[in-house]
């Protein structure tokens, strides 16, 4: 009778027990929290107000990774120069590439500008453009791999998932609607963007990106280069500067100034701009900068 009553306890308790899942950005613990609900709980280990490339390494993110269950990750090579160091300090087997705990968002996606990487071409992703999560089209495949995995790691709770994903596919389907007719007002216009980081959403939108103020990217600007830049935005008679929230400011604020066009400041993830505080929220704030 002990015996039984043991595993009837330890049974439970397995039923009850919360999944440590980490995730490197702020949107990927959004969609978790969606699917996952009660059932998990999640760390972030990168924040919205730095650069999604270059996360400083810190050693309490090491501590979150060593008794994480699960790791999702963005993929596309974008935590290529920050993250393997920590998981090789963090020893965890749950989480190390190739485990069932090793989420990599990006294999649901249909990769833009897959290249093989040379120094000539600058900090290029041979998987391919590994900022796919501004389409907010993808946001529903990328829930349902998390799903799937989640799935996988706690069966028991199997419907319980899939009835979060279910939910939360009808949720954003209906959201969809609404942005994707609030967008079709910006089809045709045309842009400049510092770094090649809204190019799903401006391909999605039908919005044109006529040059990027880096000359390839990671690199800085030359004098030379904006001036040539400049030149073609006049030619083209582009109205809008695409900024993100990390990249220098200086040589925007020069284009714009002698272009006539206007700055547009866009978050390019959850909490990076203090009113895109949610996933609704973020892309009803590309909607109300761009199209108004």
């Amino acid at each position: 009778m002990r015996k039984i009553l043991t595993a009837l306890i330890l049974f439970l308790s397995t039923l009850s027990a919360e999944i440590n899942v980490a995730v490197t950005y702020p949107y990927l613990k959004e969609i978790v929290q969606k699917i996952g609900k009660d059932r998990v709980k999640v760390t972030v280990l990168g924040s919205a107000k730095y650069d999604p490339h270059f996360v400083l390494p810190k050693p309490s993110l090491i501590g979150r990774l060593s008794r994480a269950d699960m790791l999702v990750i963005n993929g596309g090579g974008l935590e290529a120069g920050w993250l393997p160091p920590l998981l090789k300090r963090a020893s965890n087997p749950k989480i190390a590439p190739g485990s069932l705990g090793f989420v990599d968002v990006s294999r649901a996606i249909d990769m833009m500008d897959k290249e093989e990487a040379t120094r000539a071409k600058g900090d290029v992703h041979p998987e391919g453009n590994p900022h796919f999560s501004l389409d907010p089209h993808n946001i529903v495949p990328i829930a349902k791999l998390i799903e799937e995995r989640l799935m996988e790691l706690d069966p028991a709770n199997s419907e319980s998932y899939e009835k979060n994903l279910k939910a939360f596919t009808k949720e954003w389907r209906d959201f969809l609607e609404r942005f994707d007719e609030k967008m079709a007002s910006c089809e045709g216009k045309k842009v400049v963007t510092y770094h090649k980081l809204y190019d799903y959403f401006l391909k999605r939108y039908k919005i044109e990106s006529v040059g990027t103020i880096e000359p390839i990217p990671g690199i800085s600007p030359s004098s030379k280069y904006l001036i040539e830049l400049l030149n073609k935005m006049k030619k083209e008679g582009v109205r809008l500067i695409l900024q993100d929230t990390y990249h220098e400011k200086r040589s925007a604020k020069f284009l714009a100034t002698r272009s006539g066009a206007k700055v547009v400041v866009l978050p390019h993830d959850i909490g990076a701009v203090k009113e895109a505080d949610s996933l609704e929220k973020l892309f009803e704030n590309y909607a109300e900068r761009l199209c108004r």
